[in-house]
């Protein structure tokens, strides 16, 4: 905000940029704008952050103490949501997914080595489980819109379930007649991944793959800007820590190789 890029890189002789894919992934349907319907990476900083200032005692963040709670969206970072809504002791939580439920076992195309693409429980599905008798997650469902009161608050999500279907190439899903329910709700986390990194600081300067993400070769971690390298989720998407430090130890290495060719 208050250094532009073209400063850092009239100051410094090389430049690592490691943002991140902060950008969340959102959900476009009516009744968005109610209250009580948050990013999830918003209530798990604001918890966090909390937690390890006051132990909760500041208030500053978002509770979901004795609140009907609904996750859209898997991945890690739903589970996180999961299971910090239990420890804010919330009345019930419910977990959607659009995918299908994986197999108890692999299916053919997914043959070892890979990684199993099978049924199995998280460590926030399996608090759920032991708190409120079941697994949280229902899947094949889709979210249409959102009710809310007089006052503007989230008071339940309209859902239908989904087949998935081969079309022109690609899977997609499609609304099953006759399924749609309602789902109450006070509060409503949206989990559903990114879309990139934060493209702004760097709009002018930079060229971005088809994704969104900084282009720089994996193992390079150059830029189309000299001495400007990218590493991590900001270059390769929304992944895993463990890429991360990767990434980061490659590019520092890039790096000090660029700096001593000086």
């Amino acid at each position: 905000k208050d250094v532009s890029f073209q400063e850092l890189k009239l100051q410094h002789d090389a430049v690592i940029i490691a943002t991140g894919a902060t950008i969340p992934r959102n959900l476009a349907v009516k009744g968005r704008e109610n209250k009580g319907i948050h990013f999830a990476m918003d209530f798990l900083h604001l918890n966090t952050r909390s937690l390890l200032d006051s132990e909760l005692k500041d208030g500053k963040y978002i509770s979901a103490k004795d609140k009907k709670v609904v996750v859209i969206g898997g991945g890690d970072t739903g589970t996180d949501c999961v299971a910090t809504s239990l420890r804010h002791q919330c009345e019930s939580v419910v977990q959607l997914e659009i995918l299908p439920r994986p197999p108890v076992e692999r299916s053919d195309s997914n043959p070892w080595p890979e990684y199993p693409l099978v049924y199995r429980l998280d460590y926030g599905q399996e608090e759920a489980k032991a708190i409120q008798g079941e697994d949280p997650r229902q899947y094949l469902m889709m979210t249409k819109s959102f009710e809310a009161n007089a006052q503007g608050e989230v008071t339940a999500l309209n859902v239908v379930g989904v087949e998935w279907i081969e079309q022109e190439g690609r899977k997609m899903p499609r609304e099953v007649a006759g399924s749609e329910s309602r789902i109450e709700a006070d509060l409503v986390l949206l989990a559903m991944g990114f879309v990139g990194p934060e493209q702004e600081p760097f709009a002018d300067a930079l060229e971005f793959d088809e994704r969104g993400n900084i282009k720089a070769a994996y193992g390079h971690y150059e830029t189309n800007e000299p001495g400007v390298f990218a590493a991590g989720d900001c270059r390769r998407g929304q992944s895993l820590v463990v890429w991360a430090i990767n990434e980061g130890r490659e590019a520092a290495a890039v790096c000090n190789n660029f700096i001593n060719k000086l």
